[in-house]
């Protein structure tokens, strides 16, 4: 199984919090992929310190990169549009990545399970969160 990680859980790995390094490697040494989007880089970038430089350029170049295409641009218009139509307002960055797995069958790992309400959405199991 692909799993396409959420910022949020790659920031715990660069700042050693939760155990998410274990739990990535352990992941990884059950066959899973590691994935991640250009909305993840640039989430990450635009919050990382300066001394986590070198980590989350390894973290980055050992995950799969997955893009961002017309299919997935396209639905996470739909989706914004959707929910905006049934009150709520979601994050362009967050419906990006929600369209992403939905679009690719993809498992996503995030701690923040209330920004992705779609419902047929699949999420890796995360201790702690």
């Amino acid at each position: 199984m692909t799993i396409l990680l959420d910022s949020s859980v790659m920031i715990d790995v660069l700042r050693r919090r939760r155990g998410r390094r274990e739990l990535l490697r352990n992941w990884l040494d059950q066959g899973h992929f590691l994935a991640c989007c250009a909305i993840n880089i640039t989430e990450v970038y635009a919050g990382i310190r300066e001394s986590e430089e070198e980590i989350t350029a390894w973290l980055f170049r050992d995950l799969d990169y997955l893009e961002i295409e017309p299919p997935t641009a396209r639905r996470a218009g739909d989706l914004l549009r959707e929910w905006r139509r049934k009150g709520r307002t979601l994050s362009f960055p967050d419906t990006i990545i929600g369209a992403l797995a939905l679009e690719r069958d993809l498992a996503l790992a995030t701690d923040n399970k209330k920004d992705f309400p779609m419902p047929d959405l699949k999420f890796a199991p995360l201790p702690g969160a």
